[in-house]
C-alpha cells in the first residue's frame, strides 16, 4: 500500500480530468481505505479534518464515494479488513451513556416540574 496521500479536492480534480486509471478499496482492520492510481503515482486519500487516511466505515459508502467522483470500475481487496474491529468501531459506549444520562435528568427533571405544579394546584 502507497505511503503518499491525496485529499478529497485534488482526487475530485483528477476525476474530472480523468486522470484516474485506477482505484482499490482495501479492507483495514477499521474499516476501508481507497488508494488511486493517477499517471505513475499511488496514493491513499485522507480525511480533510485530520490529515490520516480516510476510512470507511461501510464499503457501500465507499462505493458512493467513488460513484459520485465518476469512478465506477476499482478493486475490492479484503484481506486485511476485521469485521470485529469495524464492528467495535462503530459503537461509542461513551455517547451511549451520556445520552442516557441526559434523557434521564430530562425525565426526572418533567416529573419534578409535573409533581410542583400538582401540588400548587391542589394545595
Amino acid at each position: 500500500m502507497p505511503k503518499e496521500t491525496i485529499d478529497h479536492a485534488m482526487l475530485k480534480r483528477l476525476a474530472e480530468a480523468d486522470l484516474i486509471r485506477s482505484a482499490q478499496l482495501v479492507g483495514q482492520a477499521g474499516g476501508w481505505a481507497l488508494s488511486v492510481k493517477f499517471g505513475v503515482a499511488e496514493r491513499l486519500l485522507t480525511a480533510q479534518r485530520t490529515g490520516k487516511i480516510r476510512l470507511f466505515r461501510q464499503l457501500g459508502t465507499a462505493v458512493e464515494y467513488l460513484r459520485a467522483l465518476g469512478v465506477v470500475r476499482f478493486e475490492v481487496d479484503s484481506s486485511g479488513y476485521n469485521v470485529e474491529v469495524a464492528k467495535a468501531a462503530r459503537t461509542r459506549p461513551d455517547r451511549a451513556e451520556a445520552l442516557r444520562s441526559i434523557h434521564g435528568a430530562a425525565q426526572d427533571k418533567g416529573f419534578r416540574e409535573a409533581v410542583k405544579k400538582l401540588l400548587e394546584e391542589t394545595g
